[in-house]
């Protein structure tokens, strides 16, 4: 090659190795705070909302208003309709709040829903009748296998969500106590 195009290729090559030395440096900064801000934590993050949906027997773990684990549940024998009285078999709707938890309950873990809430109330004083409670989101019955209870495709609780306990475990993390759950028919 002659010395003038060897120093002709050395000039075009020059921008190409600046543009690629500055997309270099651009993708090597720290991005700011508001970029930071809009980046998902990578660290178990925590659902901000538990939706419910009975229909479709899936609960959802919520955040910023965006789904993003879902599980196939089991609900009581009678799972349509509101839940109106102890021993109905039926699940609340409604929206009430995951207030407490217990790890050594007769299921695998269990988290409490704030039924009966003052709507509750008010509906079982005009009818007449108990309105139960202990409504739990839940794992499988101690010791006993999913195949046993045919979970997730019979409703076999007495009311309350069930899941497996390994989905239980990951719940469990992922959901504080005070979190909001709204239960949809």
């Amino acid at each position: 090659m002659a010395p003038a195009s060897r120093t002709s290729a050395r000039r075009s090559s020059i921008p190409l190795r600046a543009l690629a030395l500055a997309a270099l440096c651009w993708l090597a900064t720290p991005p700011g705070p508001s970029a930071l801000a809009q980046l998902p934590r990578l660290d178990s993050p925590k659902a901000d909302l538990v939706v419910v949906r009975k229909s479709k027997r899936i609960l959802q773990l919520l955040r910023d208003g965006r789904p993003f684990k879902t599980y196939s549940i089991a609900l009581g024998p009678e799972p349509e309709g509101a839940k109106r009285r102890a021993g109905d078999g039926r699940t609340p709707e409604g929206v009430y709040t995951l207030d407490w938890r217990n790890p050594n309950s007769n299921f695998y873990r269990a988290i409490h829903v704030s039924y009966p809430g003052p709507h509750d109330e008010e509906a079982a004083q005009r009818w007449g009748v108990p309105l139960g409670g202990l409504i739990m989101i839940h794992g499988l019955p101690n010791g006993v296998p999913a195949a046993r209870v045919g979970h997730p495709w019979n409703n076999w609780t007495n009311g309350c969500i069930a899941v497996t306990n390994q989905e239980m475990d990951e719940i469990w993390s992922l959901v504080e106590d005070g979190t909001t759950i709204i239960i949809y028919p």
